[in-house]
């Protein structure tokens, strides 16, 4: 549960509360390259200019989508490879403001502009783990780096951000225009101070101005993306909380019947007790004592066997520690609510042992 949280609460490393994602799909309804891109230009001045949009851009592809980035080997000026390795990287096309859009902070360099079309130098934008890999954390403005065969001029440095899970670690990663590496069907970002249904109906009605045999795909926020992307985490936590209570509801039911059993095997000598003069509370307080004990040698050989074998939970955790001691403070605190409630009612039962009777028993 603690992995999941910070999982979800993690600093993606992009806006994801104002900022929308939906494609077209162009191809389906038979656009060719050129005339997709035509439409693309017209409908991203007409959304830029809509009440309360800030920014809006392409891109190829979605961080933490389902889809997969661009990936291809790479050269980089001044860089030599270890023997046997062939440098490769991952990048996405993007269109001008995109970085804006999305909220990626850009440390130095510029931006793509609408400049950097298919007739202009080609050029990239760099994250800043490329820069610590390839330059050694040198600036890298002005720099080469082969792309598909074909140099190009790093132009600007962006901050690190998450593209395929919330929980991998930071990874080379670099952009080009999309203007010079063309994507029939990108996705359209949109930053917004409008609700979600008010975009997405404004959105609606520019495309079927433009053409009313296109269709808009489902429009969600970038927080409803992450949250996508962490749906397996969600239903492993949901399956660990329900086998967990589970057992710790099985394991209570146990210790209820073997403390009742326990108890009505002492009834006689329970009742010596009562009429020697031991008071209520005197044998409610022994009666809790045996089954405390009983749970806490589980407990004691439980939480040694947890410290062993939650190491194998390691790869599934997230900036959480397989032995954090706040997980075994709460699991063991867990265990001794439910020990002393099991174990309660057969002691208070105790209590209630009526001496000459218990004496006159077998």
């Amino acid at each position: 549960m603690q992995s999941l949280r910070k999982i979800r609460t993690t600093d993606p490393g992009f806006s994801t509360r104002r900022v929308l994602d939906t494609w077209i799909p162009f191809a389906a309804a038979g656009y060719d390259a050129q005339r997709a891109k035509t439409f693309q230009d017209e409908l991203i001045q007409r959304v830029r200019a809509l009440p309360g949009v800030e920014a809006a851009a392409y891109a190829r592809a979605v961080p933490l989508g389902y889809g997969s980035f661009s990936s291809t080997p790479i050269a980089v000026d001044g860089y030599e490879p270890p023997p046997n390795e062939q440098p490769t990287a991952e990048y996405n096309e993007v269109s001008p403001d995109y970085f804006a859009t999305l909220g990626i902070p850009l440390i130095s360099g510029r931006e793509f502009t609408r400049a950097d079309d298919e007739n202009a130098a080609r050029v990239a934008i760099v994250n800043q783990t490329m820069i610590a890999r390839y330059w050694r954390g040198q600036n890298p403005i002005g720099q080469r780096l082969q792309v598909k065969g074909n140099w190009v001029q790093v132009v600007g440095v962006v901050r690190d951000s998450k593209y395929y899970s919330m929980d991998e670690a930071p990874r080379p990663f670099f952009y080009v225009p999309l203007l010079q590496y063309f994507s029939i069907e990108p996705d359209i970002h949109i930053r917004t101070t409008q609700p979600l249904q008010t975009v997405q109906t404004a959105l609606i009605r520019e495309v079927r101005s433009l053409d009313p045999n296109l269709a808009v795909y489902e429009m969600i926020t970038l927080q409803e993306q992450v949250d996508r992307s962490t749906s397996h985490e969600l239903v492993a936590v949901a399956l660990v909380a329900l086998f967990g209570g589970l057992a710790l509801l099985l394991a209570s039911i146990g210790l209820y019947g073997v403390m009742s059993y326990s108890v009505s095997q002492t009834t006689r000598e329970l009742g010596l007790r009562m009429a020697l003069g031991a008071s209520a509370s005197n044998v409610l307080r022994l009666v809790l004592s045996r089954g405390l004990l009983l749970t806490t040698t589980g407990m004691v050989i439980g939480i040694a066997l947890a410290l062993f074998l939650t190491r194998l939970l390691g790869n599934l955790l997230y900036q959480v520690s397989p032995r954090d001691p706040l997980a075994f403070v709460v699991a063991f605190a867990v265990m001794t609510l439910a020990s002393t409630g099991a174990c309660f009612l057969p002691a208070w039962r105790a209590t209630r042992t009526d001496p000459i009777r218990a004496l006159r028993a077998e």
